[in-house]
């Protein structure tokens, strides 16, 4: 069976009434992306909420799966219509033919080669060097899968940091993929906490399915203790409102690594820990950087 594929030009303005219209009117999926993605006049969209003041980009693209049989002039007419366009505006039709999703969505996710010995290897795939540290991680409901530069960023600083028998905190767990590099690294006690319930059973589902043990909970129940190593791979404004609970986890002489943090945030960043750590920029990767520092 084969599916169609809808193109719709349009706004920032009206691009997600847009996509709610189509998926109302039955759309099996709808997606909205940058209309210039590919070209010199792509704008990227980094930020974090209440950092940008409208959302979206000028020349957006609503992309709609629908079936087969759909009038797809009728459609975009009406939906248009309901999300306050004064015209349809133009649009493209695509056939899909059927696949095998699954398949197709897993062939997006390759091995990750993190460094020489450490490595990030989907279930379905075999590790590519069988004498490599092997984190086995799908993608999922939590952040984390290493393809982001701030994950990339902070394993490779713990692989640098980390010694035998160090206690390591993961502050904002995500997927559990930072805390689970640090006990496969040789750290005797691991603690991963996140705001997320989903992140959470994420994190201890992956763990397992490691075969390694690291203690994950709830960053809302009260997190106990200080540790050798802390790492938050978080954003840049709950970062800054975190700094003294982050620090006060951090043991005389531990270490202190924070990512999620664009480069022009990081003298803010740097600013907010210094009553409680000096921080500075240990690597940056496409935009991003790593904060670390040891604490005093």
């Amino acid at each position: 069976m084969a599916w169609l594929s809808l193109s719709i030009q349009t706004d920032c303005l009206h691009a997600e009434a847009l996509a709610d219209a189509l998926l109302e009117e039955g759309a099996l999926a709808a997606s909205i992306e940058d209309a210039d993605a590919g070209t010199v006049d792509e704008t990227p969209q980094f930020g974090e909420p209440g950092s940008m003041t409208r959302p979206g980009w000028e020349r957006s693209r609503v992309v709609a799966l629908l079936k087969p049989d759909t009038d797809s002039t009728r459609l975009v007419s009406l939906c248009a219509a309901r999300a306050g366009l004064d015209q349809a505006p133009a649009f493209a039709e695509e056939e899909i033919a059927e696949q095998d999703w699954v398949q197709v969505t897993q062939a997006q996710f390759e091995p990750i080669r993190v460094s020489e010995r450490l490595w990030i290897v989907p279930s379905w795939h075999d590790a590519p060097d069988p004498q490599a540290i092997v984190l086995v991680l799908d993608p999922g409901m939590a952040f984390g899968t290493g393809s982001h530069p701030t994950t990339r960023l902070c394993l490779e600083w713990l692989e640098n940091c980390i010694a035998p028998a160090v206690s390591v905190l993961d502050y904002g767990c995500g997927s559990g993929i930072l805390a689970i590099a640090a006990a496969r690294l040789g750290a005797s006690d691991v603690l991963g906490v996140d705001i997320d319930p989903q992140a959470v059973a994420a994190s201890v589902s992956n763990a397992e399915r490691n075969g390694v043990a690291v203690r994950f909970q709830d960053s809302e129940r009260e997190v106990k203790g200080q540790f050798d190593i802390v790492v938050a791979n978080i954003l840049a404004n709950p970062l800054k409102v975190l700094a003294p609970a982050i620090c006060g986890h951090v043991r005389r002489g531990g270490r202190l690594a924070l990512s999620g943090i664009l480069a022009e945030q990081s003298d803010q960043l740097v600013a907010a820990y210094a009553p409680y750590l000096p921080l500075r920029v240990a690597d940056t990767r496409d935009g991003w950087v790593c904060l670390a520092g040891v604490k005093d």
